[in-house]
Parts: structure tokens; C-alpha cells; sequence
């Protein structure tokens, strides 16, 4: 249920960071492990499934708003995600090179 922003003391932006900020350039990762990452969390940790669908629900705007920036892989078996990574020519500042 909506709440007024009055019931809350401290309202912050909201800010992500490059993906290139966050992922190495010379790996591919699934969803689950961008997840993790984007929040600081080690990619191979052992979360709830509660848990995980939060850093999913962060994890896939925020690929979408930068997807241009990824490339994606398929995944090995039906079973598994696909896997995602860096672009080409995206640096740490976030830019592609075009």
C-alpha cells in the first residue's frame, strides 16, 4: 500500500553504477550473479529465494536501461539462464565506443 513520503526520514536518489563499474569485462554472469554483484553480494553466495528476487528485481531494469552495453550468450542446457557480459568497447566510464 502507497505510503506518504512524510512517514520517511531519509529519501535518497536513486543511483545505479556503470555496468562496467560492476562486471569484469573478460566474464559472462547470469542474472542471478548481475544481481548479486549490483549489490555488492559475492556472485556465488548461497541466498533465499526471497532474497534473490529482491537483487532480481533490481538487477533487471537495471539491465534494461543499459542494454546496449551487454551482450548475451545462450545457456548450455534448457535448464539454466543465459549469460550475460560487457560489450565490446564499453570501458569503466561507462561509454561505448560506436
Amino acid at each position: 500500500m502507497p505510503r506518504p513520503k512524510s512517514d520517511f526520514d531519509d529519501l535518497r536518489p536513486l543511483e545505479f553504477r556503470e555496468p562496467a563499474e560492476v562486471l569484469d569485462a573478460d566474464k559472462l554472469y547470469t542474472i542471478y550473479e548481475v544481481g548479486r554483484l549490483l549489490q555488492g553480494v559475492d556472485p556465488e553466495a548461497e541466498l533465499d529465494i526471497e532474497t534473490e528476487n529482491v537483487l532480481l528485481d533490481w538487477a533487471i531494469p537495471w539491465m534494461m536501461g543499459h542494454s546496449e552495453k551487454f551482450v548475451f550468450a545462450e545457456p548450455e542446457t534448457d535448464g539454466e539462464p543465459g549469460y550475460y557480459g560487457l560489450a565490446p568497447g564499453v570501458d569503466a566510464d561507462g561509454a561505448s565506443e560506436q
